[in-house]
């Protein structure tokens, strides 16, 4: 996300992959892609701070990773201490991230 890697993310996010951020907004992977390259969503730097919940389950998987993120979001730079819960499919023999959902802690 710092780099806008976006082909490094379109890699390990799944096409109907869906982020939902803490506002409660249901974003889609193409509409969040698009947000990073135009800097709508411009990530400076992401201090990952704990990795919890780590459950698999079949070709089903997640954890809960908290990290302090500096991020200017549609003009407001801030540094959050965000929670993503991530949500992982084994999909053709790969993990793919399905689903995230964003809060703080």
């Amino acid at each position: 996300m710092v780099t806008k890697d976006i082909d490094k993310l379109d890699h390990i996010l799944a096409d109907d992959m869906h982020l939902i951020h803490m506002t409660g907004y249901d974003q889609t992977k193409n509409e969040w892609f698009a947000q990073i390259k135009s800097e709508q969503m411009r990530y400076y730097s992401i201090t990952e701070e704990n990795i919890k919940n780590i459950k698999i389950e079949g070709n089903k998987a997640s954890f809960i990773g908290q990290s302090k993120v500096d991020a200017r979001i549609y003009g407001s730079r801030h540094t959050w201490r965000l929670q993503i819960k991530n949500y992982f499919e084994k999909r053709n023999g790969e993990w793919l991230i399905v689903r995230q959902e964003a809060s703080t802690y």
